[in-house]
């Protein structure tokens, strides 16, 4: 299945630390919002307004189980606007040097 990513939306949500360090955390499993709060000195709203951007970027998804959401990185985003992102740029570098 090919999915679409927004690649300047991408980078629009990553350029915070804070979402960074969400995606980290949330790199191979799932957690809650409950939970993500324990790793940061801010509140369930602002945690709960950070997933929101990285969920609106595609970067994460979630889950509803009872009455918890688990939220956990969508790696596909992640892999493919870096890769798209490095495409671009993928010998330029040296192209511009030469002229």
């Amino acid at each position: 299945m090919s999915m679409e990513f927004d690649c300047g939306s991408f980078f629009k949500a990553v350029a915070d630390p804070s979402r960074v360090r969400m995606m980290l955390l949330l790199c191979g499993k799932e957690l809650t919002v409950t939970e993500l709060c324990r790793h940061f000195k801010m509140r369930q709203p602002s945690v709960s307004h950070h997933l929101g951007i990285l969920k609106n970027a595609k970067i994460v998804e979630s889950r509803k189980e009872g009455r918890e959401v688990y939220y956990r990185l969508n790696e596909c985003c992640v892999t493919s606007c870096c890769a798209d992102f490095m495409k671009r740029f993928a010998g330029k570098a040296d192209a511009g040097a030469k002229g």
